[in-house]
């Protein structure tokens, strides 16, 4: 398992973009502080206990090392193996919302039913920690996001290439033909991931009503995928990204499905888009905005609209009272995936339409569920080429990252904790 602490990886400059904040680099196997437990005795205590009293109502088994067993789980529950107790508590005590995940990735704990483990955990995560303790937590112990990883002009580009640009050939090995990175949405009795995303991109063109003749904008390219089954359409479509390393391949992907011609890939950020479109679409791209972006984000939307045409509009959303409390947490998924992240609600979502723009939700559906199997076939087939993942450069504590970040957001779907809509936005 390669954990390096500070020092750069060769040929490439030290990222210090504060004194006091040094980026993790996953592509290139660089885990600062990582190796080391944090020294906090007290509150690993506290950990210790809050854990011990939270896990005792829990359907699992959590094994020490020794053989003492606590949960409420029965012989067929998930097992949560604790091989480094000082350490995990230590971890967990320091940053629960960061530790947690660190100690999953260093080995401190382990389980052979990674996302049946973490289900329980994500339907009880509100109530895990008394409120009153989650208030104090939040005053003085937990850490505040990165000023530096504000989605600004430049902290959005950063933050994008911190995700991805890890490789695109290691998306390629885990996603599907299309290689759509968002939910997808599944027939019924068909487990077919290509049938799903193929089905999702069609659901979320028709809700922006686009068909022959049109010029479509969407925002986020991805790979390709979108843009390619709406220039099938008969569609002209302009995408925008803000990956070089996406620009590349989906131009690639485009000209090999015999679309180029009516498709054109701008690295451009949202902000800077001109122009006015017959339909507008956005596939889980909101989630990268940032709250104090919203107002600007939606507006964007109405402003490049023809008068008549529809927005397509998939987000990721969670529980609108669980969003205005952890809005400006910093947990594992921001420092280690999805830097500068949030997840909206359905009600921000609709408050910012209200305020900022002449659009509603004319329609929506939901792919909660869907995303839940979507991810459980991502994590599958990560870990089936894992050696062909690690092919490509990328180390152990990567393995246990990203088999994490799959089954920590399988989990939260599973439980209804996290959700995913379809929208489909029309002028009031």
């Amino acid at each position: 398992m390669t954990m390096q602490h500070d020092a750069p990886a060769p040929g490439r400059p030290r990222d210090d973009r504060t004194n006091t904040h040094t980026l993790p680099r996953p592509s290139e196997g660089v885990w600062p502080g990582l190796a080391t437990p944090p020294v906090a005795p007290v509150k690993a205590r506290i950990a210790e206990s809050l854990f011990r009293n939270a896990v005792r109502s829990l359907p699992v088994r959590v094994v020490f090392p020794g053989g003492e067993r606590i949960g409420a789980g029965g012989p067929d529950s998930p097992v949560m193996r604790i091989e480094r107790p000082a350490a995990f508590f230590a971890r967990l005590g320091a940053h629960s919302k960061i530790g947690f995940g660190e100690s999953y990735m260093v080995g401190d704990w382990t389980s052979t039913d990674l996302p049946g483990l973490l289900t329980p955990f994500a339907a009880t995560l509100s109530t895990l920690v008394p409120p009153a303790l989650q208030r104090v937590a939040r005053r003085r112990v937990e850490a505040r996001r990165p000023r530096e990883e504000v989605n600004s002009l430049e902290g959005s580009r950063e933050n994008i290439h911190r995700h991805y640009d890890l490789s695109n050939d290691l998306f390629a090995l885990f996603l599907d033909d299309t290689m759509s990175y968002s939910a997808g949405w599944f027939a019924d009795g068909s487990d077919d991931l290509l049938l799903a995303q193929e089905r999702k991109i069609d659901g979320i063109l028709d809700m922006a009503g686009v068909r022959d003749g049109m010029h479509v904008l969407e925002i986020g390219t991805g790979w390709g995928g979108l843009a390619t089954r709406a220039a099938r359409r008969g569609a002209r479509v302009t995408t925008l990204t803000i990956s070089k390393e996406q620009q590349q391949l989906a131009e690639a992907r485009l000209a090999e499905a015999g679309v180029a011609d009516r498709v054109q890939v701008l690295l451009r950020d949202y902000r800077e888009a001109r122009g006015a479109y017959d339909a507008v679409v956005s596939v889980e791209m909101v989630e990268a905005v940032g709250a104090e972006y919203w107002p600007t984000y939606f507006a964007a939307l109405d402003r490049l609209l023809k008068p008549g045409g529809r927005v397509g509009l998939q987000a990721i959303t969670m529980p609108h009272d669980r969003m205005v409390v952890s809005q400006d947490d910093y947990t594992w998924i921001h420092k280690y995936v999805f830097p500068g992240g949030l997840i909206p609600s359905v009600t921000s979502i609709e408050r910012n339409l209200a305020a900022d723009t002449t659009l509603h939700v004319a329609e929506r559906r939901s792919l909660g569920p869907d995303y839940a199997r979507t991810l459980g076939r991502w994590r599958e087939r990560f870990l089936d080429r894992w050696d062909d993942v690690a092919a490509l450069g990328f180390d152990e504590t990567f393995r246990r990252m990203w088999e994490f970040y799959l089954g920590y957001c399988e989990a939260g779907f599973r439980v209804g904790y996290l959700d995913v809509f379809q929208m489909g936005l029309a002028r009031r």
